[in-house]
C-alpha cells in the first residue's frame, strides 16, 4: 500500500481530468489519497471529493496563505465542521494549517501576527477535538513548534519538511511525522534528502502536494503533479536508503495511519 499524505486534487488544475487522475493513481498503487482544505469555501468540496474515490480522506483548515482573505467567523466554521466531521470515517485532521514566512508580504508586522493567531485557533480546536493536523511549514519551524508546546501533543505531519536535523528531532518529539515528497527527488535539494537517509524510517510519509511540488521526471510544457507520481517518489526514498521499495511502502503507510490515527478507517469505507 502507498498513501498520498497530502493531495490537493481539489485544485483548479485538476477539472479537466480529476477522475482519470484518480483512477491512475489506484491503478498505480496508490491506495489512500488525504486531500486537505485550505479554507472554508473548500470545506464541502474536499469532503465530498473524498467520499468519490477509492480510499479517499480528507482534512479540514484554513491555509496560512488563505489567512489574510478569512475572518473569525471562519474559524467557528471550522469548528463546526469539524465536529459535524467527526462521525465521518473519511475525515481524518486539521487541515492545512501553519505558518508561511517564505512569502515577504505575510512575514512580518499584522500579515503574520494574523498567521499566527489563526494558527493558535486551529491547533485550540484540534486539541478539542483530540485530532492530529496537517502543518505547512515555510520558514517557520520554531514559532510552529512554539506553538504546539503550548497544546497537549496533538501530532500529526510536517508537509515538506525542509527544516534542520535539530527541527526535525523537535517535531518528531511532539508526535510528527516528516513529509517526503517531490522536493527529495532532486539532487540539489541536499538537507532533504539527508533527511530522507538519516531521520528514522519510522518517523517519515509520503506526500505529493499534487499539483505542487512536482518531482525532478516531470518537464514543461506540463510539470503539473498528479497522486500517480508517488510511486516514483516512492522509489527515490528505497534508493535513497538502500532497502526495498516494498519496506518504504509498508513502513510509510504503517506510518500515516500512526499519526493520523483516523486514516484506516478512512481506508475501509470503501469496503462497507
Amino acid at each position: 500500500m502507498l498513501i498520498d499524505t497530502h493531495c490537493h486534487l481539489d485544485a483548479a488544475e485538476f477539472d479537466a481530468d480529476r477522475d482519470a487522475v484518480a483512477n491512475h493513481a489506484a491503478e498505480a498503487g496508490v491506495e489512500a489519497i488525504v486531500i486537505p482544505a485550505i479554507e472554508r469555501a473548500n470545506f464541502t468540496v474536499v469532503r465530498d471529493l473524498a467520499g468519490s474515490i477509492s480510499g479517499g480522506a480528507y482534512a479540514l483548515g484554513i491555509h496560512p496563505l488563505y489567512v489574510q482573505r478569512a475572518d473569525d467567523a471562519d474559524l467557528d466554521a471550522l469548528r463546526d465542521a469539524v465536529k459535524a466531521a467527526l462521525g465521518d470515517p473519511r475525515f481524518v485532521a486539521i487541515g492545512e494549517i501553519g505558518l508561511d514566512f517564505f512569502v515577504p508580504e505575510i512575514a512580518t508586522g499584522e500579515p503574520r501576527e494574523r498567521q499566527e493567531r489563526f494558527y493558535a485557533a486551529q491547533l485550540d480546536i484540534a486539541e478539542e477535538f483530540g485530532l492530529p493536523v496537517l502543518l505547512h511549514v515555510r520558514k517557520s519551524q520554531d514559532i510552529l513548534l512554539k506553538h504546539l508546546r503550548r497544546h497537549a501533543r496533538i501530532g500529526g505531519i510536517a508537509h515538506a519538511f525542509n527544516g534542520s536535523a535539530q527541527q526535525a528531532q523537535a517535531f518528531i518529539e511532539q508526535g510528527f511525522a516528516l513529509g517526503m515528497g517531490g522536493a527529495m527527488t532532486f539532487e540539489r535539494a541536499l538537507q532533504i534528502r539527508r533527511h530522507a537517509v538519516d531521520v528514522g524510517l519510522e518517523h517519515l510519509v509520503l506526500e505529493t502536494d499534487a499539483p505542487d511540488i512536482p518531482p525532478a521526471w516531470l518537464h514543461a510544457p506540463d510539470r503539473r503533479n498528479r497522486p500517480g507520481e508517488l510511486v516514483r517518489i516512492a522509489a527515490v526514498l528505497s534508493e535513497l536508503r538502500g532497502i526495498t521499495p516494498e519496506k518504504v511502502a509498508h513502513a510509510t503507510s504503517a506510518n500515516a495511519m500512526r499519526v493520523l490515527p483516523r486514516l484506516p478507517a478512512a481506508i475501509m469505507a470503501d469496503s462497507d
